[in-house]
């Protein structure tokens, strides 16, 4: 069974930083495009980040370019999203996201694996 599981979510200050990561289970991920996606109260899900099965590239939501950096570890089944100089709008349930694609998925659609989520939550 495929298993996405998010932690580190919290509640923060504006300008601080979280670093959220999601393992993955159930069959390997090495060759797994996985992507971060959030979810404001009251907004639709959207578009965070993402990164290819080899680590190598990657993309980012213009609201986050530059302050959010997405990576995975050695093993590649494990992603990371590192979170700076967050911001009140940053507010959301973090998810992430896995499929076998190649290259850099950022059509919420084409994702087959989601974890729960993880909230975020940044005062101002």
């Amino acid at each position: 069974q495929v298993q996405l599981v998010e932690s580190g979510g919290g509640l923060v200050q504006a300008g601080d930083s979280l670093r959220l990561s999601c393992a993955a289970s159930g069959r390997t991920f090495s060759n797994y495009a996985m992507g971060w996606f959030r979810r404001a109260p009251g907004k639709e899900r959207e578009f965070v980040a993402a990164i290819s099965w080899g680590g190598t590239s990657t993309r980012y939501a213009d609201s986050v370019k530059g302050r959010f950096t997405v990576s995975r570890g050695n093993a590649k089944n494990t992603v990371y999203l590192q979170m700076n100089s967050l911001k009140s709008e940053d507010t959301a349930v973090y998810y992430c996201a896995a499929d076998s694609a190649e290259g850099v998925v950022v059509t919420e659609a084409l994702y087959h694996y989601w974890g729960q989520g993880t909230q975020v939550t940044v005062s101002s």
